[in-house]
């Protein structure tokens, strides 16, 4: 009987050589992409599939007709992705169901389905008699069939239920499919409980046939029969043991060089005492094959082998310097890692977090590291890794386990004391696979990671000796426990002056060699260097530029090949000319004084940037509006330089009711572009003051700070990158907290002494210096 008021739109899971009956539980492994995709939306709503039966096992991908219309509602109460792209589910049968209509066909099968209840359900006298003439038929069939376990016999006793009685003993016959599709189909349990009456009846004819037949040949069976079937045998038994030899063979080998491995006695016990296992264990067993791929990961990881240091901090000085132009912080923390360690000969392996935008050169930095120290490299990326079986490995119970990413990159060294660089280490995620993130907290602990323990090789590993060099783009992102383990070194970016120099001895060579140009072929003078940095890129790092270093080789190499030039030599002149107009105006900084409008300092993910504040003033009731997208820090800044506006009118020359009279219009261009933070506090103080008394904010100056109601200066981060962005905006003087004036050793010679930096503890000093007359 159909319950139409239980109608529903349902994902569909088709199903090959498997029928499941409403309250069986089962494991599934499923692979096909529709299906897994199906999976995935139903574990993230109420975890319910309908299941259904296709007609033919060979199809891969069955349309409506292929797929029977009756089947079992069900709910996925565990989902686990396997490393080969499959999925494995443990499923629980609710109730039949009928699909009315397919839905959907494109991304994933979702039907129109509708529940069946099923008829006499109910424990009458008639249902009670054919469920104990079934159960006698189903326990003679038991004993003679040997094929049904004693705990289903049992189980299937204790079922009062007829419906559930009934599917539970359809569902242990060794049916056909068809048969099994025709059982789910009678929504009857009555009907039900005499159709299989009869099967079994039928069956039970079948096996007395077999056995009588079975019987009948053993009898007739003559010697020379005999012999045949005996020699059959012994040749069978030959086999096997020639196979053993074999086995003996292999186990003699992985003997010897577990043996002549470099593992701890105890690592080493283990392992010998998993190879006798192995030895006994059949050939055909799939713990055989895993048993086997541990005993070889236990062989070929390194124990206790390591590279010797090429202990010469003036040598690992030329290197550092021979790959990469600036960063010296960087560069002095590996010197001074190389001195203690030429001292004391001991030291555990440091924590570096290298964060800065991209482009920077951190993934190359921690390469050239390496080459500095002679010691072997490795990286892995931890982009998008969300399941924390990549960082611990998986337990050696599943089907195809295997061990974690740093393992893995153990092994790739070959030494115990690689530079191992985690990239990307601010881009993971975590979802109901886990935390990958606290999966490394134990990688990046220099007090535990000398037993790191990973879930395939289950033994204690080693990696004190290993230097771990992370990096990131942002640092905000990255947990609080994992960030506490790590020393951050910040890469800000570099100078215009870095820029050429990067560009002149690193990105010009290489770009050349890739495009097959000698020195004969294409010069390129400084002008056009400089020309490429001020009006092409506009980044903190060096990406960008290398790329139009690219182009403008493409170009140089296409003029010689076509003989339009024999030698290209690149100026100024011939950069615009092959890379058309430039992109941006070198220096952002106003062209002249103005009201109202104030150029403030900013410090995002990729570097820093200048952010210019405009306010305009109109008749009106004392409205203040504020627009470009501002986060709800900078909208509370800009309250608080309204208020202290209001608290100083009279000192400011304002009149004191403005805030009655006057409409405010306070709006940071680039409306696309979401701006929070509490630095442009001072800025937009300032371009109020100004569009209120007329007074003209300097074009040359640029500003940060925070600012409070009593119109204090708070101190604010990332003056290194603000100072920079300034700089290539052509300000020339910048308003900062005095505060700050410690961090201005961290900004770059060549930017200071372009600058002049004015340190101010309130408001009053900021429009002194920052407002003309």
């Amino acid at each position: 009987m159909v319950d139409t008021n239980d109608r529903r739109q349902i994902p569909l899971l088709p199903l090959r050589g498997l029928l499941v009956f409403p309250s069986m539980v089962l494991h599934l492994d499923v692979g096909r992409p529709k299906s897994v995709q199906a999976l995935e939306q139903v574990m993230e709503t109420d975890h319910q599939i309908l299941l259904a039966t296709q007609k033919e096992i060979s199809i891969d991908d069955p349309t409506e007709e292929e797929i029977y219309h009756v089947g079992t509602l069900a709910k996925v109460k565990n989902l686990l992705k396997l490393p080969n792209g499959t999925v494995r589910i443990h499923v629980e049968g609710l109730q039949r169901a009928r699909i009315n209509e397919f839905v959907q066909l494109e991304e994933y099968l979702q039907v129109d389905a509708e529940m069946i209840e099923q008829e006499d359900a109910f424990l009458t006298t008639e249902n009670q008699a054919l469920m104990r003439n079934l159960m006698t038929m189903f326990e003679q069939y038991t004993k003679v069939s040997k094929k049904i376990s004693a705990e289903t016999l049992a189980s299937a006793r204790d079922i009062a239920e007829p419906g559930h009685f009934a599917d539970v003993v359809a569902a242990n016959l060794p049916l056909k499919l068809a048969q099994k599709q025709e059982l789910l189909e009678i929504s009857s349990v009555k009907d039900r409980l005499v159709k299989l009456i009869e099967i079994l009846n039928n069956e039970q004819e079948v096996l007395g046939l077999e056995k009588k037949i079975g019987q009948r040949v053993k009898k007739s069976m003559e010697k020379t029969q005999k012999e045949y079937y005996l020699r059959e045998q012994m040749k069978a038994i030959q086999k096997e043991l020639g196979d053993k030899e074999g086995r003996s063979g292999e186990v003699t080998t992985l003997r010897e060089k577990i043996e002549q491995s470099d593992m701890p006695d105890s690592i080493k016990e283990k392992a010998l005492k998993e190879l006798d296992r192995y030895e006994k264990m059949p050939a055909n067993s799939a713990e055989s094959s895993v048993l086997r791929n541990y005993l070889d990961w236990l062989i070929q990881l390194p124990w206790s082998f390591e590279t010797e240091d090429q202990l010469d901090v003036i040598r690992a000085e030329e290197i550092l310097n021979e790959d990469h132009y600036g960063l010296e912080k960087v560069k002095e923390r590996v010197l001074e890692y190389l001195a203690v360690q030429q001292l004391t000969r001991e030291l555990k392996g440091p924590i570096l977090c290298l964060a800065g935008p991209p482009g920077v050169g951190k993934t190359s930095l921690a390469r050239s590291i390496a080459r500095s120290l002679n010691r072997k490299f490795v990286r892995i990326s931890l982009g998008g890794v969300r399941d924390e079986a990549e960082i611990r490995g998986h337990r050696r119970t599943y089907v195809g386990a295997m061990p974690g990413r740093i393992i893995q990159g153990m092994k790739k060294s070959g030494s115990i004391n690689p530079v191992f660089l985690l990239d990307e280490i601010d881009k993971m995620a975590h979802d109901f696979r886990g935390d990958p993130s606290a999966a490394l907290l134990e990688v990046l602990d220099p007090e535990q990671n000398n037993t790191f323990s990973d879930h395939f090789i289950e033994e204690p590993y080693d990696l004190s000796k290993v230097m771990f060099v992370t990096t990131a783009n942002n640092i905000g992102t990255i947990p609080g426990p994992l960030l506490d383990r790590m020393e951050i070194i910040s890469i800000a970016g570099y100078t215009e002056e870095e820029k050429i120099q990067i560009a002149k001895n690193y990105l010009v060579p290489k770009q050349m060699k890739d495009h097959g140009l000698t020195k004969g072929m294409l010069q390129v003078k400084d002008d056009a260097l400089q020309k490429v940095v001020r009006y092409y890129t506009r980044e903190a790092g060096v990406r960008n530029l290398e790329r139009q270093m690219a182009t403008l080789c493409r170009k140089a190499a296409k003029m010689i090949v076509s003989n339009e030039k024999k030698k290209v030599i690149l100026t100024a002149k011939t950069v615009e000319e092959m890379l058309g107009k430039p992109r941006f105006r070198y220096g952002l900084a106003e062209i002249e004084d103005q009201v109202g409008a104030a150029t403030g300092l900013a410090y995002t993910t990729v570097g820093g940037d200048t952010l210019s504040i405009e306010v305009s003033v109109a008749p009106g009731k004392g409205k203040l509006t504020l627009t470009g997208k501002l986060g709800d820090v900078m909208k509370e800044s800009a309250q608080a330089a309204f208020s202290y506006i209001r608290s100083r009118s009279e000192e400011l020359n304002i009149d004191p009711a403005f805030n009655e009279k006057l409409d405010i219009h306070i709006h940071v261009p680039e409306g696309a572009t979401p701006k929070d933070g509490p630095s442009a506090g001072i800025t937009m103080a300032t371009a109020l003051v100004s569009a209120l008394t007329g007074r003209k904010v300097k074009k040359e100056v640029g500003m940060t700070g925070e600012i409070t109601l009593r119109g204090r200066v708070l101190p604010i981060g990332g003056l290194k990158e603000k100072s920079m962005s300034a700089h290539r905006a052509g300000l020339t003087t910048i308003i900062m907290p005095k505060d700050n004036e410690k961090d201005l050793e961290d900004v770059p010679e060549s930017v200071r002494n372009d600058l002049t930096f004015i340190p101010v503890s309130h408001l009053d000093e900021v429009l002194k210096n920052a407002l003309g007359e």
